[in-house]
């Protein structure tokens, strides 16, 4: 049956990624990508033409059909802008078109301008015929009437027409957003952006890792770019912009949901619940039900941290310092721990855990030794359960006496007739019937005499006493029954 779950699970992952195929195949993405670094006439810039690599690669890999110029002189660039524009024109309502720019870029009496490497300039009044106006490109995606259009400008360097009249503006202006348009600016309108001392500048370097953040809508990817550069710059620079978007985009397609199955949801729910419990016996019965599930590996590590806190002693464990070595083997570490303590109950919690371990004829062997002499007397039982231990241990207790327990369930029942009857509710919340109901608790614990001898023996281990409080689906009073018959000989 979990072999058919499986399956039909990964068909289903397989119908999500078939149909997000088919989505990406339908909503093309198309963008144009512009860095220009070796200028002529003006100051040239080290990063334009890498930061365009950079984001040209970042963008295919998102699905993105990419033209990528790098020192693009002006006509190059008017016929990449036209050619853009209508290859967008013929892709459809649902496409979405991304232009990227870095390079020197200014503003004049409000409108930007974007460089090309040819541009020579001696009068404000010739920029319109030497450089590209940005408008230009927002008309040619406007022209579209597609869904989605981001321009990204990473053209707010230093002004190289400081000297030139009337062009004495820092930065860039902004600019009105067409609607379905986003916006992105390298720094804030009038400020100038950083070209960077790396290989790629602030800016790009944090938009090329942010975007590629599976699910992460547009508008938070640029608030993380903006919280990058202000932290990288000391908060000289500051990334803005500005949308007018209508419709939810993202650079990269979330992950599929895993679906779950009833099972896997019902497994995952009951390890939730042994988890938060810390119970090693509530541990073990999971492991007999779902030895090769998804947890189980959590569960044998989390068992083995459990009897190495109870062969410690509990509360000396937890004051203890964390060990420096990572547990890398949960049975060879529980194993360990019953080494250490010697005793039979701690190669007997071995056994129960790994019965066909890679130690279980060393424990089986370790179980088989008479317990260390002399040691500590049993602590104290709680207050409220002196009443129970009187009851229990009232008169010898042995294999064959019927029991007199207060507990209907077995009452009147010998040790030996008791394991074989069924628990009267689950032995670990949640499990599902098919596990416990109709079932006796030697088909869990795979009693046998000698085993619940065993048993009973570790319930006289001082630094097992506290599991004596534990829930049992026959009661605390059963767990005192066998502690009484394993005190006189298990006769």
């Amino acid at each position: 049956m979990r072999i058919l779950m499986i399956r039909v699970r990964l068909m289903l992952l397989a119908a999500v990624a078939s149909c997000w195929a088919a989505a990406a195949l339908a909503e093309e993405r198309l963008a144009l990508v512009i860095g220009n670094s070796a200028y002529g006439a003006v100051p040239a810039l080290d990063n334009p033409v890498r930061d365009a690599r950079l984001m040209a690669e970042v963008l295919e890999g998102l699905g993105f059909d990419v033209t990528l110029a790098a020192d693009a002189k002006q006509i190059e660039m008017k016929r990449a802008i036209a050619q853009f524009g209508r290859k967008l024109r013929g892709a459809g309502e649902e496409a979405t078109g991304l232009f990227y720019y870095a390079g020197h870029g200014v503003q004049s009496f409000g409108s930007n301008y974007l460089l090309p490497v040819d541009v020579a300039l001696a009068d404000a009044a010739d920029l319109d015929l030497m450089a590209i106006e940005a408008q230009s490109v927002l008309r040619q995606m406007a022209s579209a009437r597609n869904r989605t259009n981001i321009v990204i400008l990473d053209a707010c360097r230093n002004n190289p027409f400081e000297a030139v009249a009337d062009l004495n503006e820092s930065g860039l202006a902004e600019m009105k957003a067409p609607t379905g348009t986003f916006l992105a600016y390298a720094t804030a309108p009038g400020d100038v952006a950083l070209d960077g001392e790396g290989e790629n500048s602030p800016f790009t370097e944090a938009l090329a890792r942010e975007i590629k953040v599976p699910g992460t809508p547009v508008e938070q990817v640029f608030k993380q770019v903006r919280r990058a550069v202000l932290e990288q710059s000391g908060g000289r620079q500051t990334p803005w912009d500005t949308s007018s978007l209508v419709s939810d985009f993202a650079f990269a397609a979330a992950a599929p949901e895993v679906v779950m199955s009833a099972a896997e949801m019902e497994e995952a729910q009951i390890w939730a619940s042994i988890k938060a419990s810390r119970d090693a016996m509530q541990i073990m019965l999971f492991l007999r039900g779902y030895g090769d599930g998804r947890f189980a590996d959590d569960a044998r590590a989390l068992l083995a941290e459990l009897v190495q806190e109870e062969l410690q002693g509990g509360a000396a464990a937890a004051a203890a310092e964390p060990s420096d070595e990572p547990l890398q083997d949960a049975e060879a570490a529980m194993f360990k721990a019953a080494q250490d303590d010697g005793s039979k109950a701690a190669y007997e919690a071995y056994l129960m855990a790994y019965p066909e371990g890679r130690f279980a004829e060393a424990a089986a062997a370790g179980a088989g030794q008479d317990p260390a002499a002399g040691g500590e007397a049993p602590a104290a039982a709680p207050e409220a359960e002196q009443e129970e231990v009187k009851l229990a241990e009232a008169g010898p207790v042995t294999y064959a006496t019927p029991l007199d327990t207060g507990v209907a369930e077995i009452s009147g029942l010998t040790l030996a007739e008791a394991v074989t009857r069924s628990p009267s509710f689950p032995p670990i919340e949640g499990l599902p019937e098919s596990y416990w109901k109709d079932q006796s608790c030697s088909n869990c614990h795979q009693w046998t005499r000698e085993r619940l001898c065993t048993q009973g023996n570790t319930y006289l281990s001082l630094n097992m006493q506290r599991s004596l409080g534990k829930q049992h689906p026959f009661g605390g009073a059963f767990k005192q029954v066998l502690k009484s018959w394993a005190a006189g000989g298990c006769q």
